[in-house]
């Protein structure tokens, strides 16, 4: 039964990645029903979806060589360093202390996720930066993501929109390229660190891939603020969850 959670769960989190993004909200709790500690949960969801960022990347192969106004090496550069930073403090952070601030990581997560692409639009509208404010801000987005990750791809569009950038499918792209770079290099530290459940994270792969693949095909069938609701719900039973079993 818990394998078959965790193959439903990866195979849907690789479909929202795919459409709507959200994925580890998926993936995250149930690592976490299958008995796996939450910061291995955290390592190993990573794992689990890290192949489909990489994948949608390269479909917007042609988009990302529109964008000028970026210097990409920079971008990812500083993308790469901070993903890593943020991945080793997760290893140097103790199991205990982890779970202590789990609770407020999703609720993090969630609120970003459910409010978004308001808030996105509403700073595009009223704040502009320069490339070297965009930089500061992307290698702090890129340290939360190595670190937890969730709600990511919104705060990364949020600072492109907020830099001019306005070609959403060029936004898009360059949003799961660094996405799946930073997802990369979480993964190397995590694997070193001896972080990985490698049972659950490769039939999760394994699965989260099938949906990513079928994920263009569900996007017809599903509209993606009816995802985006699923994918807000669970974040938020997850936070309750944690909140009153660490009380």
């Amino acid at each position: 039964m818990l394998t078959l959670l965790l193959i439903v769960s990866a195979f849907f989190a690789g479909v929202l990645n795919a459409v709507a993004g959200g994925g580890s909200f998926l993936t995250f709790p149930a690592l976490i029903l299958a008995g796996v500690p939450p910061l291995n949960a955290n390592a190993t969801s990573t794992v689990a979806v890290s192949p489909g960022a990489l994948a949608s990347a390269y479909g917007y192969r042609r988009e990302l060589g529109r964008i000028r106004d970026i210097h990409l090496p920079s971008f990812l550069g500083i993308s790469l360093i901070g993903g890593l930073l943020g991945a080793l403090l997760l290893l140097w952070t103790p199991q205990r202390t982890f779970e202590a601030i789990v609770p407020w990581l999703l609720l993090f997560a969630t609120l970003l996720f459910a409010v978004g692409p308001k808030a996105s639009a509403w700073i595009r509208r009223n704040c502009t930066i320069g490339h070297g404010t965009v930089l500061a801000v992307q290698f702090l987005i890129a340290v939360y993501g190595g670190y937890f990750g969730g709600g990511i791809g919104i705060l990364i569009l949020a600072t492109l929109g907020v830099f001019g950038l306005t070609d959403l499918h060029a936004m898009n792209g360059l949003k799961s390229l660094v996405s799946g770079c930073l997802n990369a290099v979480a993964v190397a530290a995590f694997v070193a660190g001896g972080a990985v459940y490698w049972t659950e994270a490769l039939i999760m792969l394994v699965a989260a891939m099938a949906g990513g693949y079928a994920g263009a095909s569900v996007a017809r069938r599903i509209p993606p603020p009816v995802l985006r609701k699923v994918v807000i719900l669970v974040g938020a039973a997850m936070t309750v969850y944690f909140f009153v079993t660490k009380a």
